[in-house]
């Protein structure tokens, strides 16, 4: 049983890279959800993290996030992955409201030397479910949304990586003079992710 227990808390490069590419796909459709961006009835509960979770079922925007997050697994096992930020802007105006910015730092012995890291599965589970309860009470302190949005995904990577054909380059999308809240991290003691999101207040 303790062998058991000790092969799942060891952590590889590539099962890090799984862990954080699921953890993104369900953070952008909680953000979606919460945020309003798309009608409520498009999206499906499912349990995940032991929380439940909601899923956009719209399939131009699951295969959009499907193919983000795959090509971020990618990245996450290469170690170029440097952040992703999830921006919401108004369909109008093409403002930007929101900035939902997760950073990355990965362990370079383990991209460079193919070391493993020990973390428990459920210490990971803990992170996640944090970062998630707090997408979810985000909207006590976001303003609302009061006009039809927009999201897009950046990707920051180094100059050198290999783009995929599709992606196209993109400038910052900043907020001026945003309010930032900072959020939990996870950490799979191979990536860690520090999550924070800005915002427009006109308070």
């Amino acid at each position: 049983m303790g062998t058991a227990q000790l092969t799942r808390d060891v952590i590889t490069l590539k099962g890090s890279a799984a862990i954080v590419s699921e953890f993104f796909c369900y953070a952008v459709n909680s953000i979606l959800f919460q945020r309003g961006i798309y009608p409520t009835e498009n999206f499906a509960k499912v349990k995940k993290y032991g929380l439940t979770m909601l899923i956009c079922e719209d399939e131009k925007v699951k295969t959009f996030i499907n193919t983000v997050t795959k090509q971020m697994g990618d990245w996450l096992e290469t170690g170029s992955l440097e952040r992703v930020v999830l921006v919401i802007a108004s369909i109008a105006s093409g403002e930007v409201l929101e900035r939902w910015s997760f950073n990355i730092e990965t362990d370079k012995e383990v991209t460079e030397k193919g070391v493993t890291r020990e973390k428990p599965d459920k210490e990971i589970m803990t992170d996640i479910q944090g970062v998630m309860r707090q997408i979810t009470s985000s909207v006590t302190f976001l303003p609302h949304l009061d006009e039809a949005c927009t999201f897009d995904l950046l990707v920051y990577t180094p100059p050198d990586s290999k783009v995929p054909p599709l992606w196209g380059e993109s400038d910052a999308r900043l907020i001026n003079n945003p309010q930032v809240v900072k959020l939990r991290s996870v950490d799979t003691k191979v990536h860690r992710v520090d999550a924070m999101v800005a915002f427009k207040y006109d308070g």
